[in-house]
């Protein structure tokens, strides 16, 4: 790997955050941060039997997506790294750790605009530095040093240039699991044999992540159609000619009836407030709240134009954010259907929404697991 492949994907990334802002996401996941723990297994490439020199290795890493497609990570790599000599069947361990930083390109989310996907295929590329110690097996090998030159208490201290692919889970869901196979390019004196070469190193690791933080994409408000005023034309005027004078004959005097009262309207407003309480949500009772049902359903029927709204709720001492979210909208879909289903109400006159636990109508926490259904109808009497 070399500075032009990281030139690559760097405008990748570009163009990853170009696409993102063409595709139509509203409402779809647009940030999110991660913390991550890795495990598996490292082999450094050396002229030694490949299947001796396999050691385990680990990792830490915090991330944060800036849109779908782009992200970055700080990753810290270490454990133990092996090697050695074939032709005399000797291997050698030392420790190491590897700091890095990387860039991370969702090619799933690049290609595909839905918000989620079962699995994610993600590109990966990155710098930092290597640090190797503890080599003293290589010293008790007691190996010529006229075979090849060695960095014994030399500075260990290289580069590393990171090259790998990431196979993850929804990444809409708060728990993540990944397979990650990388490629690192690391100075000689990593192993310590120094060959004016640089040595690779090659990781395989499954990891679990837990994302928070999320952010989603505004839906865009509903374009309002404005009428212009329609040009109002202008009738030539007829001028009416004098009409004869007639002669009308006399009509007998009638005297006028008493006038009638005249009625005046006056519009009233009839309001209506409902509220359903449950209790923990997997023992939310089936027919909870039939009695408020039943009179906005009688409310409906009474005023034709009438329009409900029904709104649910959650404590905010039980459970998280996303979960209340969900619990609270399934509790006024459930009464949306009641109204429908049950007592024949009209769909297009009932809308519902989901507070979840950001919105607490009542100061006593178990109160808020609840529906409240309001409505103002208006009617004319006259006076």
């Amino acid at each position: 790997m070399n500075y032009k492949n990281l030139l690559f994907t760097a405008a990748l990334a570009l163009l990853a955050g170009n696409a993102t802002a063409q595709n139509d996401m509203s409402g779809a996941l647009k940030s999110y941060s991660y913390v991550e723990a890795q495990g598996g297994l490292q082999l450094t490439s050396t002229n030694a039997d490949m299947t001796k020199l396999m050691t385990p290795t680990a990792a830490f890493s915090f991330g944060h997506y800036f849109s779908p497609v782009v992200g970055v990570r700080l990753h810290v790599n270490a454990w133990q790294s092996k090697s050695g000599f074939k032709d005399l069947d000797k291997f050698y361990k030392w420790k190491y750790i590897t700091p890095s930083a990387d860039v991370m390109l969702n090619l799933t989310n690049l290609f595909a605009a839905e918000a989620s996907h079962p699995l994610n295929v993600i590109l990966l590329g990155g710098v930092g530095l290597n640090y190797a110690w503890d080599n003293d097996e290589l010293k008790d090998l007691n190996v010529p040093i006229t075979r090849i030159p060695l960095a014994w208490d030399d500075n260990r201290l290289s580069h590393n240039l990171r090259a790998g692919l990431r196979l993850e889970t929804d990444v809409t869901k708060p728990l993540g699991f990944s397979l990650e196979l990388a490629a690192n390019s690391l100075d000689d004196r990593f192993n310590s044999k120094t060959n004016d070469a640089d040595d690779w190193q090659f990781t395989a690791m499954l990891g679990v992540s837990f994302r928070f933080g999320q952010g989603h994409y505004k839906k865009a408000a509903p374009v309002k159609t404005v009428t212009k005023p329609q040009p109002v034309v202008q009738q030539p005027v007829v001028e009416k000619k004098p009409e004869t004078e007639k002669v009308v004959p006399a009509t007998p005097v009638v005297e006028p009836k008493p006038q009638q009262p005249v009625k005046k309207a006056v519009v009233k407003k009839d309001q209506l407030k409902e509220e359903i309480f449950y209790v923990i949500c997997k023992s939310d009772p089936k027919d909870a709240g039939q009695d408020q049902l039943k009179r906005v359903a009688d409310f409906m029927k009474k005023y034709k134009d009438a329009k409900v709204q029904v709104v649910g709720y959650a404590d905010k001492g039980t459970g998280n954010a996303e979960v209340n979210k969900m619990y609270a909208e399934r509790r006024a879909t459930e009464c949306k259907d009641a109204l429908v289903k049950k007592y024949g109400c009209d769909a297009a006159r009932i809308s519902i929404d989901s507070k979840g636990d950001t919105v607490q109508p009542f100061a006593e926490n178990d109160k808020n697991r609840c529906v409240i259904i309001e409505s103002t109808a208006e009617y004319t009497v006259y006076e």
